[in-house]
């Protein structure tokens, strides 16, 4: 199996995207403006990060929008490569993204509950280039989507994955100690991690070399 492609998230400011990048890092995620959970930054600061990082790293806006004109708006305040729709669009929208940013990458996130999120997943990976499979709840009354620091039943993102059309990124709760686990249950195309990495709210050099040498092992 291929080694995973490590994806660095909650991205703060050059000097964290800079190390990111030294240990490894295939893609980082930069977060825009949430209902809740940890990495937001003002999206001038995803606009500067983004622009200092060199190809291939991929560079993805985290997105709470739903609609295709907002998530322009928010993208052409950013101009990342990529685009993680971190809650559900109608079908119909993703038509319009690609229309308008078809150089552009989508990534939908999948909110792994239960079973029922493997027919999620399927309706949508034909419309985007991979599925992310993480551990929030969007039917909350304040929606949770992403950033938890929780593990959800890998089982159902194995299924997921085995199924999807779309390549597959697995999130939620992974570090240095479970990520082997991780990779040999649900073999994804890449990983995807925010607090696992950090100390304090800070990305933490330590966890950072001890997250790749488990991966690399």
């Amino acid at each position: 199996m291929p080694r995973p492609r490590v994806k660095i998230c909650c991205i703060r400011s050059v000097e964290e995207a800079s190390l990111a990048i030294r240990y490894g890092a295939s893609a980082l995620g930069l977060v825009g403006k949430m209902p809740s959970g940890p990495g937001v930054i003002e999206d001038a600061t995803i606009k500067s990060i983004a622009a200092i990082v060199p190809p291939p790293v991929a560079t993805f806006l985290l997105t709470s929008e739903v609609k295709a004109q907002a998530i322009l708006d928010h993208h052409y305040l950013t101009h990342t490569n990529t685009l993680q729709l971190v809650d559900y669009l109608e079908i119909d929208q993703y038509g319009k993204l690609r229309e308008t940013l078809p150089w552009i990458k989508l990534v939908q996130v999948i909110h792994v509950i239960d079973e029922r999120d493997v027919e999620r997943s399927l309706s949508v990976a034909p419309f985007v280039d991979a599925l992310l499979l993480d551990s929030g709840n969007p039917n909350l009354w304040v929606k949770v989507l992403g950033g938890t620091g929780n593990t959800h039943d890998w089982s159902i993102s194995r299924r997921i994955r085995e199924l999807s059309p779309a390549p597959v990124f697995l999130a939620g709760g992974l570090h240095a100690r479970n990520v082997r686990e991780a990779i040999d249950t649900v073999e994804p195309f890449g990983l995807d991690l925010c607090s696992g990495v950090r100390t304090d709210g800070k990305l933490d050099e330590r966890k950072l070399e001890a997250f790749f040498d488990a991966v690399n092992r």
